[in-house]
């Protein structure tokens, strides 16, 4: 292995260590322990693992952290941060360099779930407008009441005012699992939550961030964050 000698000098991995370690803390307090590995579920994968990241990390090897497909690979769990006995926040240092690939070239699943969001009211990255959200929630709805003992008074909201809880929900449920939203309405329900979805930004997941895309990010929770505040809700609930 042999560190870039374009970045081996001035290693962005090392500036943007200063701001992510604890106090005090670097690449150099790395003990090559391989607690983190060990919990990796993508450890192996395209001949990468979290040990082996920190290490190139540690040689300023940007150009090769930049452009292995293993930063793609990486779920973001956090498991190597909550084993490592140093703390050093691996999935912050991948997600810079996911930020380093040029746009085009990530990937394009998640690219393009990142780009259906923008483009939707409710921030849903299969794409579900608002309005399809409503219906299939009102159709879920009037057949529990209709099928289910004990469920005639179930209630699902949507844009309801001055709600304690705003609840957001994976798009996935309403386009192919509706059954799926139905226990959550029931937990609500029976402990007397007062809540509602909205519809805007209803949609929990936000691919934006797996994409690296910091811009795309904030604004889709900006759209949240605004919906939450117009309704009047006072705890926003994100089920991702």
């Amino acid at each position: 292995m042999h560190a870039s000698t374009e970045h081996s000098g001035a290693s962005s991995f090392r500036a943007i260590s200063r701001r992510l370690f604890p106090s005090g803390g670097s690449f150099d307090t790395c003990l090559t322990c391989g607690m983190c590995s060990s919990a990796c579920p993508a450890t192996g994968l395209a001949g990468m693992d979290p040990r082996r990241f920190v290490r190139m990390a540690t040689l300023g090897m940007d150009d090769e952290l930049a452009a292995t497909p293993w930063v793609w690979m990486c779920t973001m769990c956090r498991r190597c941060v909550h084993v490592c006995p140093m703390q050093i926040d691996i999935p912050a240092l991948v997600y810079e360099a996911r930020a380093m690939w040029p746009r085009e070239s990530r990937p394009r699943g998640i690219v393009g779930s990142c780009d259906q969001a923008l483009r939707t009211e409710g921030t849903s990255a299969m794409g579900a407008s608002s309005e399809d959200f409503a219906f299939v929630v009102g159709d879920v709805l009037e057949e529990v009441r209709e099928t289910q003992d004990g469920e005639t008074t179930l209630d699902a909201p949507i844009d309801r005012k001055g709600a304690m809880f705003f609840l957001n929900q994976n798009s996935r449920e309403p386009v192919t699992e509706p059954e799926e939203m139905v226990p959550l309405w029931k937990i609500l329900n029976r402990v007397g939550a007062d809540w509602t979805y909205g519809s805007v930004g209803w949609a929990a997941e936000n691919y934006c961030m797996f994409a690296a895309d910091d811009d795309g990010w904030e604004r889709i929770v900006r759209r949240k964050v605004q919906a939450v505040e117009d309704l009047g809700c006072k705890v926003w609930l994100n089920t991702e």
